[in-house]
Protein backbone atom coordinates (compact mmCIF):
# COMPACT_ATOMS: atom_id res chain seq x y z
CA UNK A 1 0.00 0.00 0.00
CA UNK A 2 1.37 3.40 -0.95
CA UNK A 3 1.57 6.21 1.61
CA UNK A 4 2.54 9.75 0.59
CA UNK A 5 4.44 11.87 3.10
CA UNK A 6 5.15 15.59 3.48
CA UNK A 7 6.55 15.88 7.01
CA UNK A 8 10.07 16.85 5.85
CA UNK A 9 8.56 20.00 4.29
CA UNK A 10 8.46 21.64 7.68
CA UNK A 11 6.11 24.50 8.38
CA UNK A 12 8.05 26.79 10.75
CA UNK A 13 5.96 27.68 13.79
CA UNK A 14 6.70 29.86 16.81
CA UNK A 15 7.54 28.15 20.11
CA UNK A 16 4.46 26.97 21.99
CA UNK A 17 2.21 26.93 18.90
CA UNK A 18 -0.67 24.52 19.51
CA UNK A 19 -0.60 22.82 16.11
CA UNK A 20 1.03 19.38 16.58
CA UNK A 21 3.38 19.48 13.59
CA UNK A 22 5.56 16.79 15.16
CA UNK A 23 2.86 14.14 14.73
CA UNK A 24 3.57 13.78 11.01
CA UNK A 25 7.23 12.79 11.33
CA UNK A 26 6.37 10.44 14.19
CA UNK A 27 3.69 8.82 12.06
CA UNK A 28 6.08 8.32 9.15
CA UNK A 29 8.61 6.74 11.54
CA UNK A 30 6.00 4.15 12.55
CA UNK A 31 4.89 3.51 8.98
CA UNK A 32 8.49 3.09 7.80
CA UNK A 33 8.78 -0.09 9.88
CA UNK A 34 6.00 -1.79 7.88
CA UNK A 35 7.27 -3.81 4.91
CA UNK A 36 3.82 -3.84 3.33
CA UNK A 37 3.69 -0.04 3.01
CA UNK A 38 5.69 1.92 0.45
CA UNK A 39 6.54 5.47 1.51
CA UNK A 40 6.63 8.02 -1.32
CA UNK A 41 7.49 11.71 -1.15
CA UNK A 42 4.38 13.68 -2.05
CA UNK A 43 4.42 15.74 -5.24
CA UNK A 44 3.39 19.39 -5.05
CA UNK A 45 -0.06 20.34 -6.30
CA UNK A 46 0.43 22.68 -9.24
CA UNK A 47 -1.37 25.99 -9.81
CA UNK A 48 -3.88 24.48 -12.24
CA UNK A 49 -4.89 21.81 -9.74
CA UNK A 50 -5.21 24.32 -6.89
CA UNK A 51 -7.36 26.57 -9.07
CA UNK A 52 -9.90 23.78 -9.57
CA UNK A 53 -10.96 24.60 -6.01
CA UNK A 54 -9.58 28.06 -5.19
CA UNK A 55 -9.88 31.64 -6.35
CA UNK A 56 -6.94 32.94 -8.45
CA UNK A 57 -6.55 36.07 -6.31
CA UNK A 58 -6.32 33.94 -3.16
CA UNK A 59 -3.63 31.75 -4.73
CA UNK A 60 -1.66 34.85 -5.75
CA UNK A 61 -1.87 36.23 -2.20
CA UNK A 62 -0.60 32.92 -0.83
CA UNK A 63 2.25 32.69 -3.35
CA UNK A 64 3.37 36.31 -2.95
CA UNK A 65 2.99 36.49 0.82
CA UNK A 66 0.32 39.19 0.66
CA UNK A 67 -2.06 37.78 3.25
CA UNK A 68 -3.12 40.40 5.78
CA UNK A 69 -2.39 39.82 9.48
CA UNK A 70 -6.07 38.97 10.02
CA UNK A 71 -6.02 36.47 7.13
CA UNK A 72 -2.93 34.82 8.60
CA UNK A 73 -4.63 34.81 11.99
CA UNK A 74 -7.67 33.06 10.54
CA UNK A 75 -5.41 30.36 9.09
CA UNK A 76 -3.45 30.11 12.33
CA UNK A 77 -0.02 29.95 10.67
CA UNK A 78 2.41 32.78 9.97
CA UNK A 79 3.14 33.13 6.25
CA UNK A 80 6.44 31.82 4.92
CA UNK A 81 7.68 30.29 1.68
CA UNK A 82 7.94 26.99 3.57
CA UNK A 83 4.25 27.27 4.52
CA UNK A 84 3.37 27.60 0.84
CA UNK A 85 5.48 24.60 -0.16
CA UNK A 86 4.15 22.48 2.71
CA UNK A 87 0.57 23.33 1.74
CA UNK A 88 1.17 22.47 -1.92
CA UNK A 89 2.70 19.13 -0.94
CA UNK A 90 -0.12 18.28 1.45
CA UNK A 91 -2.68 18.85 -1.31
CA UNK A 92 -0.47 17.03 -3.81
CA UNK A 93 -0.30 14.03 -1.48
CA UNK A 94 -4.09 13.67 -1.57
CA UNK A 95 -4.09 14.02 -5.36
CA UNK A 96 -1.43 11.31 -5.59
CA UNK A 97 -3.28 9.05 -3.14
CA UNK A 98 -6.47 9.43 -5.21
CA UNK A 99 -4.75 8.58 -8.49
CA UNK A 100 -3.03 5.58 -6.88
CA UNK A 101 -6.23 4.29 -5.26
CA UNK A 102 -7.93 4.17 -8.66
CA UNK A 103 -5.65 1.30 -9.65
CA UNK A 104 -4.66 -0.16 -6.25
CA UNK A 105 -7.84 0.11 -4.17
CA UNK A 106 -6.57 2.15 -1.22
CA UNK A 107 -3.80 4.74 -0.79
CA UNK A 108 -2.94 7.14 2.02
CA UNK A 109 -1.84 10.72 2.57
CA UNK A 110 0.04 10.83 5.90
CA UNK A 111 -1.19 14.42 6.30
CA UNK A 112 -4.02 16.34 4.60
CA UNK A 113 -7.66 16.67 5.49
CA UNK A 114 -7.44 20.47 5.30
CA UNK A 115 -11.19 20.90 5.15
CA UNK A 116 -11.59 24.39 6.62
CA UNK A 117 -10.05 26.15 3.60
CA UNK A 118 -12.61 28.07 1.54
CA UNK A 119 -12.39 28.98 -2.13
CA UNK A 120 -10.98 32.42 -1.33
CA UNK A 121 -9.65 32.12 2.24
CA UNK A 122 -7.81 29.80 4.58
CA UNK A 123 -9.00 28.92 8.06
CA UNK A 124 -8.37 26.63 11.01
CA UNK A 125 -4.82 25.49 10.10
CA UNK A 126 -5.93 24.90 6.47
CA UNK A 127 -4.43 26.80 3.52
CA UNK A 128 -5.60 24.76 0.50
CA UNK A 129 -8.57 22.39 0.53
CA UNK A 130 -6.89 19.13 -0.47
CA UNK A 131 -10.10 17.08 -0.74
CA UNK A 132 -11.77 19.53 -3.11
CA UNK A 133 -8.57 19.93 -5.13
CA UNK A 134 -8.08 16.17 -5.40
CA UNK A 135 -11.70 15.40 -6.30
CA UNK A 136 -11.73 18.00 -9.07
CA UNK A 137 -8.28 16.92 -10.29
CA UNK A 138 -9.48 13.32 -10.71
CA UNK A 139 -12.40 14.58 -12.77
CA UNK A 140 -10.40 17.06 -14.85
CA UNK A 141 -7.33 14.91 -15.51
CA UNK A 142 -8.62 11.32 -15.54
CA UNK A 143 -12.39 10.69 -15.51
CA UNK A 144 -14.71 13.63 -16.29
CA UNK A 145 -17.84 11.74 -15.17
CA UNK A 146 -16.37 10.30 -11.95
CA UNK A 147 -18.73 10.70 -8.99
CA UNK A 148 -16.90 11.19 -5.71
CA UNK A 149 -18.07 10.97 -2.10
CA UNK A 150 -16.08 12.83 0.54
CA UNK A 151 -16.64 11.17 3.91
CA UNK A 152 -15.37 13.58 6.55
CA UNK A 153 -15.09 12.09 10.05
CA UNK A 154 -12.90 14.77 11.58
CA UNK A 155 -14.53 16.06 14.77
CA UNK A 156 -14.87 19.52 13.19
CA UNK A 157 -17.31 20.16 10.36
CA UNK A 158 -15.80 20.26 6.87
CA UNK A 159 -17.12 23.77 6.34
CA UNK A 160 -14.68 24.80 3.63
CA UNK A 161 -15.29 21.61 1.64
CA UNK A 162 -19.06 22.07 1.91
CA UNK A 163 -18.77 25.67 0.71
CA UNK A 164 -16.41 25.01 -2.20
CA UNK A 165 -18.46 22.07 -3.50
CA UNK A 166 -21.99 23.12 -2.55
CA UNK A 167 -23.24 23.50 -6.14
CA UNK A 168 -21.40 20.47 -7.53
CA UNK A 169 -23.77 17.53 -7.94
CA UNK A 170 -20.90 15.22 -8.97
CA UNK A 171 -19.25 15.37 -5.53
CA UNK A 172 -21.17 14.39 -2.37
CA UNK A 173 -20.00 15.91 0.93
CA UNK A 174 -20.74 14.03 4.15
CA UNK A 175 -19.61 15.50 7.47
CA UNK A 176 -20.19 13.83 10.85
CA UNK A 177 -18.81 16.12 13.54
CA UNK A 178 -19.25 17.61 16.99
CA UNK A 179 -22.25 19.94 16.80
CA UNK A 180 -20.93 22.33 19.46
CA UNK A 181 -17.36 22.45 18.18
CA UNK A 182 -15.48 24.68 15.73
CA UNK A 183 -16.49 26.04 13.26
CA UNK A 184 -19.24 27.79 15.15
CA UNK A 185 -20.90 28.89 11.92
CA UNK A 186 -21.56 25.67 10.03
CA UNK A 187 -21.91 25.41 6.26
CA UNK A 188 -24.34 23.05 4.51
CA UNK A 189 -22.84 19.76 3.33
CA UNK A 190 -24.90 17.34 1.27
CA UNK A 191 -25.23 15.36 4.52
CA UNK A 192 -24.39 16.80 7.93
CA UNK A 193 -24.72 15.09 11.28
CA UNK A 194 -23.85 17.06 14.39
CA UNK A 195 -23.07 14.91 17.43
CA UNK A 196 -23.63 15.96 21.06
CA UNK A 197 -20.73 16.53 23.45
CA UNK A 198 -19.75 13.29 25.19
CA UNK A 199 -21.04 11.05 22.37
CA UNK A 200 -19.84 7.48 23.01
CA UNK A 201 -18.77 4.58 20.77
CA UNK A 202 -22.18 2.93 20.38
CA UNK A 203 -23.99 6.14 19.43
CA UNK A 204 -21.16 7.20 17.13
CA UNK A 205 -21.02 3.92 15.22
CA UNK A 206 -24.80 3.70 14.93
CA UNK A 207 -24.97 7.24 13.54
CA UNK A 208 -22.15 6.51 11.11
CA UNK A 209 -23.97 3.43 9.82
CA UNK A 210 -27.07 5.56 9.29
CA UNK A 211 -25.04 8.20 7.43
CA UNK A 212 -23.45 5.63 5.12
CA UNK A 213 -26.90 4.21 4.37
CA UNK A 214 -28.16 7.70 3.53
CA UNK A 215 -25.13 8.33 1.34
CA UNK A 216 -25.84 5.17 -0.64
CA UNK A 217 -29.53 5.95 -1.02
CA UNK A 218 -28.87 9.48 -2.29
CA UNK A 219 -25.69 9.17 -4.37
CA UNK A 220 -24.00 6.60 -6.58
CA UNK A 221 -20.31 7.02 -5.80
CA UNK A 222 -17.43 5.77 -7.93
CA UNK A 223 -14.72 6.85 -5.48
CA UNK A 224 -14.32 7.83 -1.81
CA UNK A 225 -12.08 10.40 -0.19
CA UNK A 226 -12.01 9.62 3.54
CA UNK A 227 -10.92 12.12 6.21
CA UNK A 228 -10.02 9.90 9.16
CA UNK A 229 -9.66 12.48 11.93
CA UNK A 230 -8.16 11.27 15.21
CA UNK A 231 -9.87 14.10 17.10
CA UNK A 232 -13.16 12.37 18.01
CA UNK A 233 -10.98 10.45 20.51
CA UNK A 234 -11.77 10.76 24.21
CA UNK A 235 -8.21 11.99 24.88
CA UNK A 236 -8.31 14.85 22.37
CA UNK A 237 -7.85 18.39 23.68
CA UNK A 238 -10.28 19.86 21.14
CA UNK A 239 -12.64 16.96 20.48
CA UNK A 240 -15.39 17.06 23.14
CA UNK A 241 -16.53 13.54 22.17
CA UNK A 242 -15.90 10.32 24.09
CA UNK A 243 -14.83 7.83 21.42
CA UNK A 244 -12.32 5.13 22.39
CA UNK A 245 -9.34 4.07 20.29
CA UNK A 246 -11.17 0.80 19.57
CA UNK A 247 -14.25 2.77 18.58
CA UNK A 248 -12.17 4.66 16.04
CA UNK A 249 -10.79 1.38 14.67
CA UNK A 250 -14.36 0.16 14.21
CA UNK A 251 -15.25 3.47 12.55
CA UNK A 252 -12.44 3.04 10.02
CA UNK A 253 -13.44 -0.57 9.37
CA UNK A 254 -17.05 0.49 8.74
CA UNK A 255 -15.93 2.97 6.08
CA UNK A 256 -13.55 0.50 4.44
CA UNK A 257 -16.17 -2.28 4.47
CA UNK A 258 -18.68 0.10 2.89
CA UNK A 259 -16.16 0.88 0.14
CA UNK A 260 -14.91 -2.65 -0.37
CA UNK A 261 -18.32 -4.30 -0.71
CA UNK A 262 -19.13 -1.76 -3.43
CA UNK A 263 -15.69 -2.02 -5.05
CA UNK A 264 -15.01 1.68 -4.46
CA UNK A 265 -11.41 2.94 -4.32
CA UNK A 266 -10.52 4.97 -1.21
CA UNK A 267 -7.99 7.74 -0.69
CA UNK A 268 -7.39 8.45 3.00
CA UNK A 269 -6.12 11.60 4.69
CA UNK A 270 -5.31 11.93 8.38
CA UNK A 271 -7.12 15.21 9.14
CA UNK A 272 -7.13 16.50 12.75
CA UNK A 273 -5.78 15.14 15.99
CA UNK A 274 -4.83 17.14 19.06
CA UNK A 275 -4.32 14.57 21.79
CA UNK A 276 -3.36 15.66 25.28
CA UNK A 277 -0.53 13.20 24.64
CA UNK A 278 0.78 13.42 21.07
CA UNK A 279 1.49 9.67 21.18
CA UNK A 280 -2.24 8.92 21.37
CA UNK A 281 -2.93 10.92 18.20
CA UNK A 282 -0.06 9.26 16.33
CA UNK A 283 -1.24 5.80 17.46
CA UNK A 284 -4.79 6.47 16.22
CA UNK A 285 -3.53 7.66 12.82
CA UNK A 286 -1.28 4.59 12.61
CA UNK A 287 -4.21 2.36 13.54
CA UNK A 288 -6.19 3.85 10.63
CA UNK A 289 -3.33 3.06 8.25
CA UNK A 290 -2.96 -0.51 9.51
CA UNK A 291 -6.72 -1.05 9.28
CA UNK A 292 -6.61 0.26 5.70
CA UNK A 293 -3.75 -2.11 4.93
CA UNK A 294 -5.85 -5.14 5.93
CA UNK A 295 -8.51 -4.08 3.44
CA UNK A 296 -6.10 -3.04 0.72
CA UNK A 297 -4.66 -6.55 0.63
CA UNK A 298 -8.08 -7.96 -0.25
CA UNK A 299 -9.01 -5.50 -3.02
Amino acid sequence: MKAFYTDHFVLPLPAGHRFPMEKYSRLRDLVSKEDSIELIEAPAANDTQILYAHDPLYLIKIMEGKLSPSEQGEIGFPWSEKMVERSRRSAGATVAACKTALTEGIAVNLAGGTHHAYRDAGSGFCVFNDSAIAARTLQKELHPKLKIAIIDLDVHQGNGTASVLQHDASIFTLSMHGENNFPFKKETSDLDLGLPDGCDDSQYLQELGNCLNQLESRFTADFIIYLAGADPHEGDRLGRLNISKEGLRMRDALVFEFAQTRNLPVAISMAGGYGKEIESTVDIHFQTIMTALLFQKTY
